[in-house]
């Protein structure tokens, strides 16, 4: 069950962090990390590691968006 909510919470932030992809847009992936983070504690509470794992690729996105655009952008 754990496995599911963070499955569902990576593909609830992955709609956040597709369009903050886009120059201007980047403030959307500060929004989404919360998002994330929570989607990595239920995943880590999991039995299984897909959601945990699928919302770590996410968390990753967002690290490398932030950083190339200097936090900001």
């Amino acid at each position: 069950m754990l496995n599911a909510l963070s499955i569902l919470t990576g593909l609830v932030s992955l709609l956040i962090v597709i369009p903050s992809q886009i120059p201007l847009l980047g403030w959307g992936n500060w929004l989404a990390l919360p998002i994330v983070a929570m989607g990595v504690v239920l995943g880590a509470l999991s039995s299984k590691n897909t959601g945990r794992n699928f919302c770590l690729v996410i968390l990753l996105v967002c690290a490398v968006r932030l950083s190339l655009g200097g936090g900001i952008f």
